[in-house]
């Protein structure tokens, strides 16, 4: 078969192949196994082939690059437009060969081994955390339903549950101090989860040239800089940092027509981990933004003084993700240019 484009429709067991030639006359339309995409793969000419980004495109990317194929991923929502009628396997796996051979589609990089691992370790943590907050929550309000009541944060919590194991005076039955010392015990396994986790990206850290020069953007810590890094291991796919900042969903969304430009709130596309966590660290920007006595700093008062803190939040963070693009692209590390 002389095939020149393929679109693989990936799935958990059975994948549909759709093969063109260099003409664009359809020579395949095939289901596979799982186990056998590789072995069928191997025994063709190398072509341009197109997947979906997806759960499991990185691996499959890297498994059919090394037969010698081209491989390119293409967000899914690009290749929706090219879907005909209804939707099935077989018509994604033709729209996919047809939208890989478009001129001006966008791709997504492919991540290697260790930069998925490092986001493995970033998604273990999100979900600790998560599962930490919930049962502060839980902590706080069963002992409310008993008149105890604990302000917000970890550390007040720590100290309600000091008393709930020394005090006994505190009107709790036994059975209910019980049953919040077993949530206490979960409580102090995951914070030793998650510092475990953090001992890892910091040892990642160390030995990643990029993300300690992320590190140096203010705004940017140690759980940005790595998350940033992995995530982002191509630049040179994003022609600007005004285009990374809109993949990040930190540009206004547009609605605008007859030449009328008409702004709204910020899109909130693409990556909302990357999203949130330069957000947060904005919001660390604004609160020390009296005492920054750089050109960063004069423009964050000047913004304070008239627009509402969360607007600022959300600009220094557009910048913030500009000024990470940049050097990632150049290679160089943050230099701050003093006030004037």
């Amino acid at each position: 078969m002389d095939i020149t484009t393929l679109g693989i429709d990936l799935a958990k067991s059975v994948f549909q192949l759709h093969g063109v030639d260099a003409q664009g006359v359809i020579v395949l339309q095939k289901k596979l196994r799982r186990g056998a995409v590789v072995k069928f793969l191997s025994k063709l000419e190398p072509c341009l082939i197109g997947i979906e980004a997806c759960a499991t495109s990185h691996y499959w990317a890297r498994e059919i690059a090394a037969l010698g194929h081209d491989v390119k991923m293409i967000p899914p929502a690009y290749v929706k437009p090219y879907v005909k009628r209804q939707k099935n396997d077989a018509a994604d796996a033709e729209a996919i060969c047809e939208a890989v051979t478009r001129p001006n589609m966008r791709f997504v990089p492919v991540k290697t081994e260790e930069q998925q691992a490092v986001l493995v370790l970033h998604r273990s943590r999100d979900l600790l955390m998560r599962q930490r907050t919930m049962i502060l929550n839980a902590i706080r309000s069963h002992c409310a339903e008993f008149g105890i009541i604990a302000a917000q944060g970890a550390r007040k919590v720590s100290e309600l549950v000091t008393k709930l194991r020394n005090d006994d005076t505190l009107g709790v039955p036994e059975v209910g101090v019980s049953a919040l010392l077993s949530l206490a015990s979960q409580l102090d396994c995951l914070e030793q989860e998650v510092r475990k986790i953090e001992h890892q990206l910091l040892a990642w850290h160390r030995q990643n040239a990029a993300s300690q020069r992320l590190e140096t953007i203010p705004g940017i810590g140690l759980i940005t800089a790595t998350a940033l890094a992995a995530s982002v291991p191509d630049p040179a796919v994003f022609k600007s940092g005004r285009q990374f900042a809109a993949y990040l969903g930190l540009v206004p969304r547009q609605n605008s027509s007859g030449g009328k430009d008409r702004l709204g709130r910020i899109s909130k596309m693409g990556n909302g981990y990357l999203r949130r966590l330069l957000v947060v660290g904005a919001t660390s920007v604004t609160r020390r933004a009296p005492t920054i006595d750089t050109r960063t700093g004069t423009w964050v008062r000047s913004l304070l003084e008239h627009k509402p803190t969360r607007v600022v939040t959300v600009a220094i963070a557009n910048k913030t993700a500009r000024t990470a693009w940049a050097l990632l692209s150049k290679g160089e590390s943050y230099k701050a240019v003093p006030a004037i």
